[in-house]
């Protein structure tokens, strides 16, 4: 969670391989002192204070519709095996490029890849993040590397490719993953 941010039940279960939602939730209620949560489809789950203080987080977290976007992000996280060079939040780009924060980066096989979650981001904001990334790579600030969006429907999903065209990009939508 604290790598995380906030993180679903069913999250939880596929990371940790907790099998049953009954053990799931077992597990969680051992943990209660630690966590808060809300409901946001299904039971999510946050770092409280005491919690935050029992693993050394800063990173304050309450309840927000924005933890839609932390779990679409958590789940290309889980879809790539959960790589140990995964961060979130990282700055990127100069002012010759355009600076920007992608909302995640990791790297396998000596590929960067870069993850942006489209939930509920206006259309002309992506292209405009996605000019950014062109200019990166036209700069060769990495050599090898690959855009990967979720977001949250077909049509979404079909615009966002053709804003992509002349970058290595994969384009999934949240049903992708379930």
């Amino acid at each position: 969670m604290k790598k995380l941010g906030y993180i679903s039940r069913s999250q939880i279960q596929k990371i940790h391989d907790l099998g049953s939602d009954r053990n799931a939730r077992k597990v969680l209620a051992k943990m209660n002192q630690y966590l808060s949560s809300f409901r946001e489809g299904e039971t999510v789950y946050y770092l409280n204070q005491e919690g935050r203080d029992r693993v050394d987080s800063k990173a304050v977290r309450k309840k927000t519709l924005q933890a839609k976007h932390f779990l679409m992000r958590n789940e290309v996280y889980i879809a790539f095996g959960m790589p140990e060079t995964w961060r979130n939040e990282v700055k990127k780009g100069t002012k010759k490029t355009g600076a920007f924060i992608c909302d995640a980066e990791f790297s396998f096989d000596n590929k960067t890849y870069f993850v942006e979650v489209d939930h509920q981001q206006k259309m002309s904001a992506n292209r405009l993040k996605v000019e950014k990334y062109k200019r990166f790579r036209d700069a060769s600030l990495v050599k090898n590397f690959e855009l990967i969006w979720i977001t949250t429907t077909e049509y979404r999903r079909q615009q966002l490719k053709k804003i992509c065209q002349g970058i290595a990009h994969e384009v999934y939508t949240v049903t992708d993953f379930k």
